[in-house]
């Protein structure tokens, strides 16, 4: 790791230490677009799309599986529609191992070429197993991502929602055929720093795995824009805890920001999980957002800020197959 990147283990991929995760991109039964947020469009994507590259944000995070296939077919028009800053992308997109796929190789290989159409790419930077749902072993799902990586389909090779075993086990199989562990994405954030309490983080790091974290600022709950008056709408009910609490962690937030110059809360929240090692990848649906997210880059919170909010921090585990069939 730099100053300002991570270099994924045993590859030349290196990454911010911020990224963009692009779920509510094409998905529309969820997240806008004909759903509940009439502000997420094309032109604002393209937006925060040129936002997010000009801070230096350049890690787009996406699936198979958002809006079906959509997600990747907007990053793939962006690819296309500007070269010139494509060069400078990071593409992480994801295999969802369903346990009716129980001829795993063939299944990630046809998934993943899809997925290279849709995108537009010859070889995707980094190529995730969307959560640990197979019926197959680890060996297995490492034989899988090791072929596709034997085959230059892909340069990296991660995991999402894995525990500290699930890392562990996978890690030595891929070992095992000369691949490495790059990344473990999770949720993580004040509201469920659960990956930290439980070793997870020390586990990954241990491996030289980096972890990324998805809804790292509770899918909006510490901007500081809700409260027990105005709750968040739709479905954003991962980090679903009461407001009432919530607010007093938005409160410790606002009063580091600041002593910070006026960071808002967002940009603190980032911060601290860029502190704790991880990459966050929150949502960014216009130039705005971008922006914002953006705001959590080059300063750092201080060892009395990070124990302040620790002490406000929430825990909260779910589980991963709970939450996929929700999006998958």
């Amino acid at each position: 790791m730099t100053s300002d990147r991570h270099t994924l283990e045993g590859t030349d991929v290196s990454i911010p230490l911020l990224g963009v995760g692009t779920w509510s991109w094409g998905d529309r039964s969820t997240w806008g677009m004909g759903g509940y947020d009439t502000h997420l469009t094309r032109a604002s994507i393209h937006e925060a799309w040129n936002a997010s590259i000009d801070a230096g944000v350049t890690l787009f995070d996406t699936a198979e599986v958002y809006g079906k296939g959509e997600s990747e077919r907007i990053i793939g028009e962006l690819l296309a529609g500007d070269p010139g800053r494509a060069a400078s992308v990071v593409v992480a997109t994801k295999f969802m191992p369903s346990p009716w796929k129980l001829q795993v190789r063939a299944a990630l290989m046809k998934s993943l070429r899809l997925s290279l159409g849709r995108l537009g790419v010859p070889a995707v930077d980094l190529y995730q197993i969307h959560g640990p749902v197979s019926l197959r072993s680890h060996a297995a799902m490492a034989d899988a991502l090791a072929d596709a990586h034997d085959a230059g389909l892909v340069k990296a090779v991660g995991v999402s929602n894995y525990s500290v075993k699930e890392t562990r086990s996978i890690d030595a199989e891929l070992r095992k055929r000369g691949l490495r562990l790059a990344t473990n994405q999770i949720e993580f954030s004040l509201l469920r720093r659960a990956p930290e309490t439980s070793g997870l983080l020390t586990a990954c790091k241990d491996l030289g795995v980096v972890p990324l974290a998805y809804s790292p600022i509770g899918q909006g709950r510490l901007t500081g824009k809700y409260s027990v008056a105005r709750p968040p709408q739709g479905k954003r009910n991962f980090s679903n805890h009461p407001m009432e609490v919530v607010d007093g962690v938005v409160s410790e937030l606002r009063r580091v920001g600041e002593k910070h110059g006026g960071k808002t809360p967002s940009q603190v929240a980032l911060n601290w999980v860029i502190a704790k090692g991880v990459v966050p990848i929150p949502g960014a649906k216009d130039r705005h957002q971008a922006e914002e997210n953006a705001g959590a880059l080059h300063w750092s919170i201080d060892g009395d800020d990070i124990a302040s909010l620790d002490q406000v921090s929430l825990g909260g585990v779910r589980s991963f197959q709970n939450r996929i069939w929700q999006h998958g």
